[in-house]
């Protein structure tokens, strides 16, 4: 193995950070739209627009596809984060100030780490904990104005829920993490929509019209749908541990968009909170997680290129690029940097 190969934790974080400020900006805008309209009618609208943002889903060469053994865990996922949580972030956004609200999804982070550890024994080293202890040290920073801003206690309680139910979407979908993100995004999304609909109307919830009805699509298209789909190829690479610490960037983004919209809070807050923030985003991107480890034998479809050292298989024709097929793997040791993709979910002491 060339020590010169490309970080791929570096690649991974990268897109967390991006699915993070794309999500992290909605919430100050679902507040402000979505003051007036029913929770779940809030949820089915965010997921009706994600499925703009994920795009039909159509057979690809390049990636695995979503088959029916994947259903019960696809239904799963839309239960939690697209039907669940979203209903409860925005009743909580109705009851609490964005600045507070959007500060406490860095729960999520915290949770997923969590439950990632307890389902997956996925490694949580000192790098990691540190940067997650800044994230929730610039979380705390802010917090400290905005609790003080108003907003009730069941508004927290309910924005701390959502933060529990995406913990539990981002678990349960690491292994959906190695097929087409595309098709990922949009069943679940399709799934959530429909639920949190049938949910609305019974419930009678107020509907919008005009001009939030089409901010409420567009912060699901973009938020949502295309956020989900740079978040699954994060975690293909990751783990769901290290991209949802990643994604505890977003609540930081929220809360200064809050507090540009009017949400204000003490500078000097906000500014130490930035450089926590940003030296934990520099600890993720710089860490490279590398030692000696064995592959055992396997069979198994994801999509795949043949320079990353592990897919040696010979096609004929010859193939380049990414491409997606059954492919065999045999017991191989080496060492090199990698993150907690496919081939690296082993065990550490």
């Amino acid at each position: 193995m060339r020590g010169a190969r490309r970080n791929p934790i570096a690649t991974g974080s990268a897109l967390a950070v991006a699915a993070a400020v794309l999500f992290g900006v909605t919430a100050p805008i679902v507040k402000h739209f979505g003051r007036d309209v029913g929770p779940f009618a809030t949820a089915a609208l965010l997921y009706a627009g994600a499925t703009v943002g994920a795009g039909l889903p159509r057979r690809r060469e390049s990636e695995a596809a979503v088959g029916r053994a994947h259903a019960v865990r696809i239904a799963l996922v839309a239960l939690f984060g697209a039907g669940i949580a979203p209903a409860c972030l925005a009743w909580g956004l109705q009851h609490a100030g964005a600045l507070a609200a959007s500060l406490l999804l860095n729960l999520e982070a915290v949770l997923t780490i969590v439950l990632a550890w307890i389902l997956y024994r996925e490694p949580v080293g000192a790098r990691v904990g540190i940067a997650s202890a800044l994230m929730l040290g610039g979380g705390a920073l802010l917090a400290v104005r905005g609790a003080s801003g108003g907003g009730d206690l069941l508004g927290v309680v309910a924005v701390a829920a959502a933060t529990l139910g995406w913990a539990l979407d981002n678990t349960l979908t690491r292994p959906l993490s190695d097929l087409d993100p595309r098709a990922v995004v949009f069943w679940k999304a399709l799934l959530g929509a429909a639920l949190a609909g049938v949910v609305a109307v019974l419930v009678r919830d107020r509907w919008p019209a005009g001009v939030a009805l089409l901010a409420l699509l567009a912060c699901g298209a973009t938020g949502y749908g295309l956020s989900l789909r740079l978040y699954l190829r994060a975690q293909r690479v990751l783990g769901a541990a290290r991209t949802g610490s990643l994604f505890a960037f977003g609540p930081f983004v929220g809360a200064v968009v809050a507090f540009a919209l009017g949400d204000q809070g003490a500078p000097l807050f906000v500014g130490g909170a930035a450089a926590l923030f940003g030296v934990a985003v520099w600890l993720h991107a710089t860490e490279r997680h590398g030692h000696r480890h064995r592959h055992v034998p396997m069979t198994h479809e994801h999509a795949h290129t043949h320079d990353d050292g592990h897919h040696t298989h010979v096609h004929d024709p010859r193939v380049v690029g990414a491409h997606s097929h059954v492919h065999e793997h045999a017991a191989t040791e080496h060492e090199h940097p990698h993150g907690a993709d496919v081939h690296h979910r082993h065990e550490h002491n």
